[in-house]
């Protein structure tokens, strides 16, 4: 038996609270970290490892985790270079999700808990800004009516005119927009309208419409986020225009343990394995198993804009 399934069994028989400072976890961080980022290992191993079972310690679905997947998500901090540290501009964060793994002797469904480093909105912009897809983004911006709003191509451009009505003349949200600086220092600008949202919230009716057999009925459980004193919550609108405004761009490749706060994105490529070869005997339909997602953390607030100088920087849809 080769060493990495050896380690594999070992990791799927830990508690999740064990992961994190087993030795050979560690060395696996502190090698994959400066193989893609030079140097610093070791110090942002010691501070992340504090981050993450601050939050295995705060959250009990997390402690039931499996130990494969915490290391899976554990690992993808080093691959991603990015930080648990919470605060109105987090990150990330970890959210539990039950996972089908097959069936048993009797035809039953098996699951399992897994974690998932989850990026939030602001993350995303960093980990774009890293790819090289842009520069800079400013935090997208709520527009009630009332403001003077205008948007549209001028010149093979996309413009967008706005002005906010002060004092407010209405609580009432028509839109909301986020404004991107290119790589090429062009401005790209994404707006969403509330026909976009509406059309989004009836995906999602859809999406968490269930058959009851107790009552006989299709039961619509909906995203109360849709509808909160009667409109849509303004921060999730905001993390909706940007996932809005990135739908036409490349698509991000990320980790084995990871999720956009969103969307689940495509597995990163075969051509590098920073799991050190932890989990590649599983079968292809377990590592395809189809995840339902819960939430145990807010979406952070994010409170301002982000600028990332990719000259220091190293090189390197949606569900409802």
């Amino acid at each position: 038996m080769s060493n990495a399934m050896t380690f594999a069994q070992e990791l799927q028989q830990m508690k999740a609270t064990d992961v994190i400072r087993n030795e050979r976890v560690r060395a696996q961080f502190i090698s994959v970290y400066n193989s893609i980022w030079n140097e610093g290992g070791e110090n942002v191993y010691e501070r992340e490892a504090i981050y993450f079972n601050q939050q295995l310690r705060d959250k009990k679905p997390l402690r039931e985790c499996s130990g494969t997947s915490i290391f899976y998500a554990f690992i993808d901090l080093a691959v991603r270079g990015l930080t648990l540290s919470t605060g109105s501009q987090a990150l990330c964060y970890l959210i539990p999700r039950n996972v089908k793994v097959g069936m048993d002797a009797t035809g039953k469904d098996v699951w399992e808990k897994v974690c998932n480093l989850t990026i939030s909105g602001y993350g995303e912009l960093v980990l774009r800004a890293n790819a090289g897809q842009i520069r800079h983004a400013d935090n997208p911006v709520i527009v009630y009516e009332g403001d003077r709003f205008e948007y549209g191509e001028q010149d093979g451009r996309k413009v967008v005119n706005f002005m906010s009505a002060f004092p407010r003349k209405s609580d009432k949200i028509i839109a909301c927009f986020i404004k991107i600086t290119r790589a090429d220092g062009t401005i790209d600008y994404s707006v969403m309208t509330e026909q976009d949202w509406k059309r989004l919230q009836g995906y999602s009716d859809k999406q968490n419409t269930y058959y009851d057999k107790s009552s006989g009925q299709y039961v619509t459980k909906p995203n109360e986020l849709y509808s909160v004193n009667g409109q849509i919550d303004t921060g999730f609108l905001m993390a909706k225009c940007i996932k809005h405004a990135f739908k036409t761009y490349p698509k991000l490749k990320i980790g084995r343990g990871t999720a956009l706060e969103t969307e689940i994105i495509d597995e990163q490529s075969n051509t590098f394995d920073p799991y050190g070869g932890v989990g590649s005997e599983q079968p292809q339909s377990q590592q395809q198993a189809v995840q339902e997602q819960q939430h145990f953390a807010p979406a952070p607030d994010m409170s301002a804009g982000v600028t990332i100088n990719p000259a220091e920087q190293p090189d390197n849809d949606d569900t409802f």
